[in-house]
C-alpha cells in the first residue's frame, strides 16, 4: 500500500503553523479513501526566532504521525524542504507552505494523480478559479510558466507552486535542487527535462497569514536565472538556438532591404542605411556563432549525461537530421559563394578602376566567407564530439558481435 509524507517548511510562522498543521492532519481520512495507507507530517523549523518550533512540537507531542525537525540557523526554504525530503519515509512525498495560502484539503486529489501514474503532481494556482494571488505575482507566475512551456515544450500553468506531491523514486532525477525559494521552478524545469510525467491539479489560493517573505523583483530574477541555467544544462540549443536564429533573421531582413535598394539603382547609403548594415553584419555573424555554439553545447551535455544528443530547437526535430549535421556542406557553399563573389568583384572593380562601386558585393562576400568558415569549424567540432558520445555504444556493439 502507498504511504505519503507531507513536509512543511516553517520560518517564523507562529501565526499560522498551528492552523496549517491541524488542517493537514484533518485530511488523513480523505487520504486513506484516495488509496493512501500510511501518513506522516514533518515540520522543518528553519531556525525560527519566534514560537514556531514550540507550537509545532506541542502538536507533535499529541500525534505519533507528526515529527518536528529543527535547523539551528535559517538555511533557506529549499534547504528546509530537502531536510524534510531526506527524513521522509513515504512512497510519496508532498509539501506545502506554512502560511495558509495552499489548501491541504486537495492533497487527496494530488495523491490520487500520483498513484495513477504521475511522477510529479503540481497544485496549480493559475488553473484554479478561486485565487487571491496579488496581480504582480500572478503576472510573474504566468511569465515563468509560459517560459517553461516554451523551453520544455510541455504546457505548464504554474511552475513555482509551493504545493506538490511526487514519487520518492523521482527525487533522485530532480536533484540537485537549490536551497532558496527557487527550488520549485527548478524542480519543475528538471522534472520536465528528465522526462518525468508531470500533472497539474487546479487548486484555490488564499491570502497568506503574516508577512510575505517573497520579493517579486529580487526573487523573480532568481527564478528566471535558475530556470534558464537549468534548461542550459539539459538542452542549450533550445535557448541559444532561438537567440541565434533571431540574429540570423535580422541579418536576412537587412540584407533583403539592401538588395532591393541596389536593384532600384541606389548605390549610396544614408546614415540609417549604414547603421542597418552594421547591425545586419553583427547580427548575422553573431547569430550563426550563438546557434552553432548552442548545438555544440548539446553534444557536450550529452557526453556528460552519457545520453543521446537532444536535437532541435522545438520539442521534436523538424528535419529528419538536425540542422547542425548539414553545417559542413552548407558552410562550404557559403564559403565558395563568398569567394567567387569576391574574385568577380575585385576583377570588375580593378578593371574599371572604380572599385568603390563594388563595396556592396565585397561586404556580402566577406559575410558569406566568414559565415561559411564558422559553420565548417563548428561542423568539424561537432563531428568529433558526436564520435566521442557514441564511442562507448559502438564499442559495446562491436564486442557483442564478436
Amino acid at each position: 500500500m502507498t504511504t505519503v509524507s507531507i513536509v512543511i517548511p516553517a520560518y517564523n510562522e507562529e501565526k499560522g503553523i498551528v492552523e496549517i498543521m491541524n488542517r493537514v492532519l484533518a485530511v488523513r481520512d480523505a487520504l486513506q479513501a484516495a488509496g493512501i495507507a500510511g501518513f506522516e507530517l514533518l515540520v522543518v523549523n528553519d531556525g525560527s526566532r519566534d514560537q514556531t518550533r514550540n507550537l509545532a512540537e506541542e502538536i507533535a507531542a499529541q500525534s505519533p504521525d507528526v515529527r518536528v525537525i529543527s535547523h539551528p540557523i535559517n538555511r533557506g526554504y529549499g534547504a528546509a524542504l530537502k531536510t524534510g525530503f531526506a527524513q521522509a519515509r513515504g512512497d510519496l512525498i508532498g509539501f506545502l507552505d506554512a502560511d495558509g495560502t495552499y489548501p491541504p484539503e486537495y492533497f487527496p486529489q494530488l495523491c490520487k494523480a500520483a498513484i495513477e501514474g504521475a511522477d510529479l503532481v503540481i497544485g496549480s494556482r493559475m488553473a484554479g478559479t478561486d485565487s487571491k494571488m496579488p496581480a504582480v505575482r500572478r503576472i510573474g507566475n504566468w511569465l515563468f510558466a509560459t517560459l517553461l512551456s516554451l523551453l520544455g515544450w510541455q504546457r505548464v500553468t504554474d511552475s513555482a507552486s509551493g504545493m506538490r506531491i511526487f514519487k520518492r523514486t523521482a527525487l533522485e532525477r530532480m536533484y540537485p535542487l537549490p536551497n532558496g525559494l527557487n527550488l520549485t521552478p527548478v524542480m519543475s524545469t528538471r522534472a520536465i527535462h528528465e522526462g518525468l510525467v508531470v500533472v497539474e491539479i487546479p487548486i484555490p489560493y488564499s491570502e497568506r497569514v503574516g508577512r510575505s517573505k517573497l520579493s517579486a523583483l529580487r526573487d523573480g530574477s532568481v527564478f528566471l536565472q535558475s530556470m534558464i541555467w537549468t534548461v542550459m544544462a539539459y538542452n542549450p540549443v533550445r535557448i541559444l538556438g532561438i537567440i541565434g536564429l533571431t540574429g540570423i533573421i535580422v541579418a536576412l531582413v537587412v540584407g533583403l532591404g539592401l538588395v532591393i535598394a541596389r536593384l532600384k539603382g541606389i548605390t549610396a547609403l544614408t546614415p540609417w542605411g549604414v547603421i542597418a548594415l552594421f547591425f545586419g553584419l553583427v547580427s548575422g555573424v553573431t547569430g550563426i556563432s550563438i546557434f552553432a555554439f548552442g548545438a555544440t553545447f548539446n553534444y557536450l551535455v550529452s557526453l556528460f549525461y552519457n545520453q543521446h544528443i537532444r536535437q532541435g530547437i522545438l520539442g521534436k526535430p523538424i528535419l529528419k537530421q538536425p540542422l547542425e549535421s548539414k553545417f559542413g556542406w552548407i558552410g562550404f557553399l557559403f564559403f565558395l559563394a563568398g569567394f567567387i563573389i569576391a574574385i568577380i568583384s575585385l576583377i570588375i572593380g580593378i578593371g574599371s578602376n572604380d572599385i568603390l562601386r563594388m563595396w556592396f558585393y565585397l561586404v556580402g562576400s566577406a559575410l558569406f566567407i566568414l559565415t561559411g568558415a564558422q559553420m565548417i569549424i563548428y561542423w568539424a567540432l561537432m563531428r568529433v564530439l558526436a564520435e566521442l558520445s557514441q564511442r562507448n555504444a559502438n564499442a559495446h556493439h562491436d564486442l557483442e558481435i564478436q
